[in-house]
């Protein structure tokens, strides 16, 4: 091999990485908001993708039709995403709380009724599409062939600040150590006086509300549609099988490690071989290590 091709694999090699930890941050806040939701409440949200076609949907109508700053327009999906969890949670997922597979068949209702609403307000027909509002790219190592555009660096920076702030929120907190011990023993939890009802509403909200601030991110980078959060979902589940059920640490370990394999199977092989291999590691983990990565056994 050449100096000159050398040197091609080499920067194909680190925009994969570059494109790798984006996605890498994506994938884990979608999860995480997966397994506090069922930590808490014991169900399979599988409408998360939804949450976060809403948040998509919300900075395109405002922010692309009707012209509304884009930063303000990402709070509001934020607020919408927590709000339309909210209302899921009151109207249907308390009801099946302990009730798991009620509880899922609720969320795929859900589900079609978001996509629906999606199309019945919006229209089928052709994607919609939004605008970059930060142009241009930063060249990594001054490399021209080598380049993250800003608006990923804005998704990567807002995907990891959230985060962020939600780790501090739940070590540093009495309202997070609270959350925590709903997560790790529900029974135990409301035997210290500590409302399920109300931190099942709060753990819903913050669930809601990354999926919606990943859908607002993401928005300028993909096609937004009624059906985009189906291959969003698929990913999560991965995820969170490979890294735990129920283990927060496991799904942000087990996005960085799904999403770097994912993205260079992609470049260099291909998106179909990506996604094999994909469900060949899930069925892999659940041979060698059925509680995931950090995950732990039940006693019984």
């Amino acid at each position: 091999m050449s100096d000159g091709e050398t040197g091609l694999v080499f920067e194909l090699i680190l925009q994969t990485c570059a494109n790798a930890i984006v996605a890498s941050s994506f994938a884990a806040i979608f999860a995480v908001g997966l397994v506090l939701l069922f930590g808490i409440m014991q169900v399979v949200n599988f409408a998360h993708g939804e949450l976060y076609m809403a948040g998509a949907y919300t900075v395109w109508f405002l922010y692309a039709e009707h012209n509304l700053p884009y930063f303000a327009a990402l709070v509001v999906a934020v607020a919408t995403a927590a709000g339309l969890g909210i209302l899921m949670e009151l109207t249907l997922f308390r009801w099946k709380r302990s009730d798991q597979l009620g509880g899922l068949i609720l969320s795929v209702g859900a589900l079609f009724i978001l996509q629906v609403a999606a199309v019945f307000f919006f229209g089928e027909g052709l994607m919609k599409n939004v605008p970059d509002p930060l142009h241009g790219a930063w060249q990594i190592g001054g490399l021209e062939s080598v380049s993250v555009s800003y608006q990923r660096l804005l998704a990567l920076g807002v995907t990891v600040a959230l985060l962020v702030v939600f780790w501090m929120f739940l070590k540093r907190t009495k309202l997070g150590w609270a959350l925590r011990a709903c997560m790790q023993d529900r029974e135990a939890a409301a035997l210290q006086g500590i409302s399920i009802d109300r931190f099942a509403i709060l753990a819903m909200a913050i669930s809601a509300g990354l999926a919606g601030a990943g859908g607002a991110v993401m928005a300028p980078l993909v096609q937004v549609n009624a059906r985009m959060g189906h291959p969003v979902i698929m990913t999560a589940l991965i995820v969170i099988i490979v890294g735990g059920v129920g283990s927060l640490e496991g799904a942000v370990l087990a996005a960085i490690l799904y999403m770097f394999l994912h993205t260079f199977m992609t470049t260099f092989v291909g998106g179909v071989y990506a996604t094999i291999l994909g469900f060949a590691l899930l069925v892999l983990i659940l041979v060698v290590k059925p509680t995931g990565i950090l995950g732990k056994s039940e006693k019984i």
